[in-house]
């Protein structure tokens, strides 16, 4: 017994309700609702490059227009690896979509070995800077608490993106994990965005009361609404991949890299 919708042909053959839209007739109420779940995960991906692109935009998208110095080819590695991930994503609900699933598969290996090298790139990135700025002549501001900071990160990204592989087979969750590890990965890009020219937004810097409403969380939040308004139900992937998400955004993470332990840990990391 299968709960896929089927219809039947004129021959009597019952067939599946995607196979018959295949054919030219009318869409399916499950393929149309199967569309609005992929615009979700394409835009929210997009929203979530839009705030990395902003970010970054001038020390590597924008830095011939802004005059940036020029930067090392870790960073460039760093970036395009960065970059390499929302278009992995992108291609591959596109390919959900259209019913590539084999191919969609075969790249998920792709992206299993992207991910590794994102957490290892962006770590050894992380490391670097912070060496770098903490010997250099003057430093600003707490560069290893900023450093734990980005470490938190790619460990929530890679805790996300490895339980999605593992539950590859639960399709549910698969997806909607991985679209988590794309908006856990808009938090770097937020942390270099000014809102000095529209105080308004100012919040979204800080996070609002309690931190809960920075625009990566506003981001989870609509990714859930959504979902929930769509499924009638709040999917528990989204429960556990937004409290994940909320562990870097809350004000306690800043007090943990704040303490003496972390400080220890983070100059053995950088010595």
């Amino acid at each position: 017994m299968t709960n896929e919708a089927t219809v039947q042909r004129a021959d009597g053959v019952h067939v599946s309700a995607d196979a018959v839209d295949a054919r030219g007739a009318r869409p399916s109420a499950r393929m149309l609702g199967n569309r609005a779940d992929h615009a979700l995960y394409r835009w929210a991906a997009i929203a979530a490059f839009a705030v990395v692109v902003v970010g970054f935009s001038r020390t590597y998208y924008l830095k011939l227009l802004f005059g940036t110095r020029a930067l090392p080819w870790l960073l460039h590695l760093h970036g395009a690896l960065m970059t390499s991930w929302f278009v992995l994503f992108f291609v591959q609900t596109t390919l959900i979509a259209t019913h590539r699933v084999q191919l969609h598969k075969r790249l998920g290996i792709l992206g299993a070995v992207l991910a590794g090298l994102i957490v290892i790139v962006g770590t050894a990135v992380a490391v670097r800077r912070t060496a770098r700025v903490l010997h250099g002549p003057t430093h600003g501001g707490h560069p290893l608490q900023f450093m734990g900071f980005i470490l938190a990160v790619l460990l929530v990204f890679a805790i996300l993106v490895g339980a999605a592989l593992l539950l590859r087979r639960r399709r549910d969750w698969h997806k909607r994990l991985m679209l988590m590890s794309c908006v856990i990965l808009a938090g770097p890009g937020l942390a270099r965005i000014s809102f000095a020219r529209v105080p308004a937004l100012a919040f979204l810097r800080g996070g609002g009361p309690g931190g809960l409403f920075d625009l990566v969380m506003l981001l989870v939040y609509a990714c859930i609404t959504w979902d929930t308004w769509r499924h009638r139900r709040l999917h528990p992937a989204f429960v556990c991949g937004a409290l994940l998400i909320a562990t870097v955004d809350l004000p306690f993470i800043w007090i943990l890299l704040s303490s003496s332990a972390w400080t220890h840990i983070a100059a053995w990391l950088v010595s």
